[in-house]
């Protein structure tokens, strides 16, 4: 059975950032992706994230309400909600 799509609303995109609101039900996913630019993630909610990751691994992740944290670009990931709760990040991208 397909997951729920993650929601993502564009909040600024210009020549120094792409800035990114996403929104996921319990369960829902972003779908596989690959970062081409360095990144940070500022939870907004108390984040469970289930992490599909290339060779079939899969990890999890809990990130507190108001933490935040940086990746290079080249991350290749499926970001899942593992919680039962909706979570909610802002994701800021470097250019």
């Amino acid at each position: 059975m397909p997951r729920p799509k993650a929601t993502a609303e564009n909040l600024i995109d210009d020549d120094r950032v792409r800035v990114t609101r996403f929104e996921f039900a319990p369960g829902a996913e972003t779908g596989w992706h690959r970062h081409d630019l360095d990144y940070v993630i500022t939870a907004l909610t108390d984040c469970r994230m289930l992490l599909e990751e290339p060779g079939g691994e899969t990890r999890e992740a809990v990130v507190p309400a108001g933490t935040v944290y940086r990746r290079h670009k080249g991350v290749e990931h499926n970001v899942i909600n593992g919680g039962e709760a909706p979570m909610s990040f802002v994701e800021t991208e470097l250019k």
